[in-house]
């Protein structure tokens, strides 16, 4: 995000936003639920990405041992 969009976004309140997309047409309140939904979808799959990354580079540096379902069921509960 460029410093521009991130002073255009402090400025702008949320409230301002939503009348703003009061006074677009139902096609284009439709196509921006769309793009924010698909934004939110990737934002939370690349939040996964990053996890498994450190899982896996912890795992790959010895910071974790393989576990079976049980003990990990038995370590939850205790």
């Amino acid at each position: 995000m460029t410093e521009k969009e991130k002073n255009i976004m402090t400025i702008t309140t949320f409230a301002e936003i939503l009348e703003a997309t009061d006074k677009l047409s139902p096609e284009d309140q439709e196509n921006l639920i769309d793009i924010l939904q698909n934004r939110l979808r990737d934002r939370r799959r690349a939040e996964k990405i990053r996890d498994v990354q450190e899982v896996q580079k912890d795992f790959a540096e010895g910071k974790c041992q393989p576990v079976t379902p049980e003990q990990l069921m038995e370590e939850i509960i205790s």
